[in-house]
């Protein structure tokens, strides 16, 4: 997983922890798109942030998708790992 602060995963999050992770990765992504419109970063800068703050949902996205499976599949749900960005990049929701 990046190291984004604020989106570390690790094998004791369930899914409660993850789905706040993305409310507040959301947040993020408005807060940063508020303060472009109010002046207080460059586009450079809010493109930056705005896109490790996605790359990090899409990490989330995709390690709860991997817990359903595991669940599914009758494995447990825990052992499901953040996967690099490379892998989970545009992750459909």
């Amino acid at each position: 997983m990046r190291s984004t602060p604020g989106t570390e995963h690790d094998a004791g999050m369930d899914e409660r922890d993850i789905h706040h992770q993305i409310t507040e990765l959301v947040a993020t992504e408005h807060r940063l798109r508020e303060a472009l419109a109010a002046g207080e970063l460059t586009a450079d800068e809010e493109h930056a942030q705005l896109r490790a703050a996605e790359e990090a949902l899409d990490q989330c996205w995709d390690l709860l998708r991997q817990r359903d499976a595991r669940r599914a599949a009758g494995q447990d749900p825990a052992g499901a790992q953040a996967r690099p960005v490379s892998e989970v990049e545009h992750y459909q929701q």
